[in-house]
């Protein structure tokens, strides 16, 4: 099955506001996705700060991980300003399917 990148970029009026009253609902929406969600992380900015969020997602089409992002509480809350969605594969790291 396809693997998908999501790179995140917050909104640069009130991402960050969004993103602190919107995590724990997130974080546990991530972990709902289980095997279908191979990593996800927070992008950060130089000074440390979260900026965005990174995800590798298997799914079965580009539509079928932007549905998947559309159920993103950050999502839903507009926490992002602006959201990519490209397939990739995993050519080389730990973690790589078999």
């Amino acid at each position: 099955m396809p693997l998908f990148c999501l790179h995140c970029l917050d909104n640069e009026t009130d991402g960050a506001e969004r993103r602190a009253a919107t995590r724990a609902t997130h974080l546990e929406w991530v972990a709902s996705l289980g095997a279908a969600c191979r990593m996800a992380g927070p992008l950060l900015s130089e000074d440390g700060k979260m900026v965005g969020s990174v995800f590798l997602i298997v799914a079965e089409s580009a539509s079928a991980a932007r549905a998947i992002n559309a159920e993103d509480p950050y999502t839903k809350a507009g926490v992002f300003g602006e959201v990519r969605i490209n397939e990739t594969r995993w050519a080389i790291g730990e973690g790589k399917p078999a």
